[in-house]
C-alpha cells in the first residue's frame, strides 16, 4: 500500500459501489482498554453486533480479524509509558459499520507509523507476525489511513463483501 491517504483507501473501492458515509444502515463501537484481555471484549463486542445485525454466519472470520487488529493495536501501536489500568480514555477503539453489501471493521490507536505486513519470503511459522497476513488472508481487503485533525493516529480497517440481505 502506498503513503497517501487516496492509495490507502483504495482497496475500499475496488470492484465495489462507492461507499458513502451517509448510506451507512448500521454502525457500532466500543473504546478498548490498553490490556490484552481487550481483545476478548472486542470478540465479544463483534458477536452481540453481527447477531444484532443477522450477521452471525461471518463471525468466524470477522472475529479473527478483530482479534489481529486489536491486538496489532495493543501490541504495536500503543508506546511503552501508556498506562495499562484505569483510563478516563482508552486509546484503542473498535468500529464496525454495515452498509447493504459490505462490513467494515476498523480499528483505531494513537500511533502514526504505518502497519507493515509480511512479505513472502518472511518465516510464517513463527509465533508472532502473521496478524495482517490472517487479516489479508480473511478479508476481502484491508488497508489504513492515518486521522487528522484533533485525533492523532491512524485507523486499520478490512472490508467483507456481504451477500444480498433479505
Amino acid at each position: 500500500m502506498g503513503t497517501n491517504g487516496s492509495t490507502m483507501l483504495e482497496p475500499l473501492r475496488q470492484g465495489l459501489p462507492p461507499i458513502d458515509v451517509t448510506s451507512v444502515s448500521s454502525s457500532a463501537s466500543c473504546a478498548l482498554p490498553a490490556r490484552y484481555e481487550a481483545v476478548r471484549g472486542a470478540r465479544q463486542f463483534t458477536s452481540t453486533t453481527l447477531t444484532q445485525w443477522n450477521l452471525c454466519d461471518r463471525f468466524d472470520d470477522v472475529a479473527l480479524v478483530v482479534s489481529e487488529l486489536v491486538t496489532n493495536a495493543l501490541r504495536h501501536a500503543l508506546p511503552a509509558d501508556t498506562p495499562r489500568e484505569h483510563q478516563l480514555d482508552p486509546p484503542v477503539r473498535l468500529h464496525l459499520m454495515r452498509w447493504a453489501g459490505r462490513l467494515v471493521c476498523a480499528v483505531r490507536d494513537p500511533s502514526p507509523d504505518t502497519p507493515a505486513a509480511r512479505t513472502s519470503g518472511e518465516d510464517f511459522s513463527a509465533e508472532s507476525g502473521r496478524g495482517l497476513f490472517l487479516v489479508e488472508s480473511f478479508s476481502d481487503s484491508w488497508g489504513w489511513h492515518p486521522l487528522a485533525g484533533a485525533l492523532h493516529g491512524k485507523v486499520v480497517w478490512a472490508l467483507f463483501r456481504l451477500a444480498d440481505q433479505p
